[in-house]
């Protein structure tokens, strides 16, 4: 049996009250006949919603079966001993048509203690921003719980959280209690660790298709929330051309940028994990023991540990892609 490859999923897509097409326009997304596409769920883990496999003789298995089969040669070692049979990353492209809810994850103890699932720290990467469009992360002054409590009680919440605008390139590192919001006219992606656990505080008083308002989690969000303050919530980085430059590294994940225009050579012997490419720009062909498996603009391909040296070829002037594992 041939060993394990670059494994490609297809995407789950989810509709969405605020989602629009830019999706389809942008990354080539294929979501039919969903007029309000607001997530392209590219690798996921989460009960209910697991990645299937869209290449190769793996076709047709699901992600977590794959892990439960090759384990450590999938994930990596320390990966798998961690986490077990739960992949767990989450790999997102949302389209934000309307702003989304201003909301909070709870941390892993939290979300063990109450939903018997781990926390959920994430991070951003804008790849399309239109004019004038705003990212909420965090919140514009130090507060109290009590001060927060008077705001929120009075309708005053929006006073008190921190906009930055958005523009393509922008990353945004959203630790488990900070509050945050994606505004309308954002296309983004999103990793995240595997947990669909989320306190909606604030959706601007919208209602759902049968006419209710949706629901809100106040209550539980309340011991989630970190109250503290930054002067900067956007991530600051630097590219290098033709090599990884990191971006955001945290105990769940590190994302690199990785912007080429010539033939790369990787070698991951000593990383011990996974690697995730989100290919945001352009086309390239990964070629690993005789092989070769090309990755279009909007796909995203999961590169097992066991394949710890393979080529990156650009198939297009520069090639944008972001490039994820566990360290």
């Amino acid at each position: 049996m041939p060993g394990l490859y670059p494994l490609k999923f297809k995407p789950i897509y989810l509709e969405k009250i605020w989602g629009g097409n830019r999706l389809n326009k942008m990354l080539g997304k294929d979501f039919g006949t969903h007029p309000n596409c607001g997530e392209s769920w590219e690798l996921s883990a989460v009960e209910g919603n697991v990645s299937e496999v869209s290449n190769g003789f793996l076709a047709g298995n699901n992600l977590t079966e794959l892990v439960e089969i090759y384990m450590g040669d999938l994930v990596g070692d320390k990966v798998f001993k961690k986490f077990g049979i739960e992949f767990p990353l989450l790999f997102k492209y949302i389209d934000a048509n309307d702003d989304l809810s201003v909301q909070v994850h709870p941390n892993d103890k939290l979300s063990k203690q109450r939903h018997n699932a781990y926390g959920k720290t994430e991070m951003w990467y804008v790849i399309h921003a239109e004019k004038g469009a705003l990212i909420n992360s965090g919140l514009n002054r130090k507060l109290t719980r009590e001060q927060y409590s008077e705001f929120l009680e009075q309708g005053r919440l929006q006073e008190i959280l921190h906009y930055d605008k958005a523009n393509s390139g922008d990353v945004f590192f959203i630790p488990s209690g900070r509050i945050h919001a994606i505004g309308k006219g954002v296309l983004l992606a999103e990793i995240q660790q595997t947990s669909d656990v989320t306190y909606r505080i604030f959706d601007y008083n919208r209602k759902d298709a049968q006419g209710n308002l949706r629901e809100l989690h106040n209550d539980l969000a309340l011991d989630a929330i970190d109250f503290s303050y930054l002067n900067e919530y956007k991530t600051k980085y630097s590219v290098k051309e033709n090599q990884s430059s990191e971006i955001v590294s945290c105990e769940y994940f590190t994302t690199n940028l990785l912007k080429f225009s010539e033939n790369l050579e990787k070698d991951y012997h000593y990383l011990d994990s996974f690697i995730v490419y989100m290919n945001l720009e352009g086309r390239f062909r990964i070629e690993f023991e005789n092989r070769e498996e090309t990755i279009e603009q909007g796909e995203t391909v999961l590169v097992p540990a066991s394949l710890e040296t393979f080529s990156m070829i650009p198939l297009t002037p520069e090639v944008k892609t972001l490039e994820v594992f566990i360290k």
